[in-house]
């Protein structure tokens, strides 16, 4: 997954969101900041979010149901891995996989594996908590053997 790909994702979700949270227009324009009548255009179809845009919105909506099925990850998570192209995070704990991951690979107390609707990788410890996450499975290889 990349930008572009995140983005498409969440302008088309972008009602769905607000449904779910019980925000009118009015309110979810403010809250994201831009204004109502672009908030009307992304949700008619007529014009994507920007980056900033999305960041904000995965940001502030991490726990949205939504968002976090239609992702396979935390949004936030996705925005970090995207924009640092690689991402060594502090570790913070997963469920540990069992729906939206597949394991490449296990090397001592840690796990390789990939997000099956994005396509990213994370590094989780035996305690499922995430080390690290990136789209190149190079850098996540590496990363493993790093830490094994």
């Amino acid at each position: 997954m990349n930008r572009e790909e995140l983005i498409e994702i969440v302008t088309s979700k972008l009602k769905l969101i607000r449904t779910e949270q019980q925000y009118t227009q009015d309110k979810m324009a403010d809250m994201i900041g831009i204004s109502k009548k672009t908030l009307v255009q992304i949700e008619k179809g007529r014009m994507q979010a920007g980056w900033t845009t999305t960041i904000a919105i995965c940001s502030l909506f991490r726990d949205s149901e939504i968002l976090t099925s239609t992702l396979g990850d935390d949004p936030l998570v996705l925005v970090q891995t995207i924009a640092f192209d690689s991402y060594a995070t502090t570790k913070t704990r997963t469920l540990g996989g069992k729906i939206w991951w597949r394991e490449i690979q296990r090397e001592g107390e840690y796990i390789l594996q990939q997000n099956v609707v994005s396509n990213h990788y994370r590094i989780i410890n035996n305690d499922y908590f995430r080390v690290f996450s990136s789209f190149n499975i190079e850098d996540a290889m590496k990363r493993l053997t790093e830490l094994s």
